[in-house]
């Protein structure tokens, strides 16, 4: 037996094919199948299609390592649609593959496909409605990753396009590194300087210097204005005259406003009795 159509039943196991020495495809598409398994004898199995299958809420299909391992050099063609996966990477065992078909599944970014540049002989592959299409230039990005890929999301892939994609990743990487040379070539300074502004560079100490500069600043504007240093005084200072000199010098100029009889008393004669 070559070929085994199995599609659309309640198999929730994969077993009792190991006799099968020779057999080439294998259809279980739309079963109850958890985990992808029991395959380690199938030494010449060309072909498996496992999509659509009924998956509990939340789970998606899983694929044993050891089938992997056995399929890793004859499996040609896998259909894994639907089946809710969000990562594809355990596949890149598979070095033979020439058609992938994974529509209706979870993958999310192009980083999630960088595995594809393992699969040299890809020449068809469809991921419509996943996430991943959503993203900008995913059909570029895809292109560029698999280097044999001719038909994608089942539209053709021109030669002269995908010219133009490698020369635009190639220019693309070659900016980079150049800018990786560039950081890598610039020095790095020690901690030595204290930020209060992320354009500064004053050190640890420069704020007193800053100080000293401002002073010998405002020193030189008074200077060029034709200020002087007492017309900056504090108010306080003004003050400094003592209560005996005011009242005698408003004595002396509003002489009228004494009482009649009535002397001023001086500072120094305070507390003496006058004859």
């Amino acid at each position: 037996m070559t070929h085994l159509y199995l599609q659309n039943n309640c198999i929730s196991c994969i077993e009792n094919l190991s006799g099968l020495k020779r057999l080439e495809k294998l259809y279980l598409g739309g079963n109850y199948l958890t985990v992808i398994e029991g395959l380690e004898d199938v030494k010449e199995l060309k072909e498996l299609h496992v999509e659509n299958q009924h998956l509990p809420p939340g789970e998606k299909l899983l694929f044993d390592p050891r089938t992997l391992h056995s399929l890793s050099k004859s499996l040609c063609v896998l259909n894994v649609s639907n089946n809710n996966l969000d990562d594809l990477k355990e596949l890149e065992i598979l070095e033979n593959i020439i058609q992938f078909t994974a529509t209706d599944n979870q993958i999310q970014e192009i980083k999630d496909l960088e595995f594809l540049s393992k699969w040299s002989k890809l020449w068809k592959m469809d991921l419509l409605r996943n996430p991943v299409c959503q993203k900008p230039k995913y059909r570029d990005e895809v292109i560029v990753l698999s280097q044999n890929l001719e038909i994608l999301d089942g539209k053709e892939i021109s030669e002269m396009g995908r010219y133009f994609l490698t020369k635009w990743k190639a220019s693309r990487d070659a900016r980079s590194k150049s800018r990786e040379e560039i950081m890598a070539k610039q020095p790095v300074y020690p901690q030595l300087y204290g930020f209060e502004h992320p354009s500064s560079l004053v050190p640890h100490g420069g704020y007193q210097f800053s100080k000293t500069l401002d002073k010998e600043k405002m020193k030189h504007m008074m200077s060029q204005n034709g200020y002087k240093q007492s017309h900056l005084q504090r108010p306080e200072e003004k003050r400094n005259i003592s209560i005996s000199d005011h009242i005698r010098q408003l004595a002396v100029k509003y002489p009228e406003s004494s009482l009649p009889g009535q002397d001023v008393l001086e500072p120094h004669l305070h507390g003496r009795v006058v004859p």
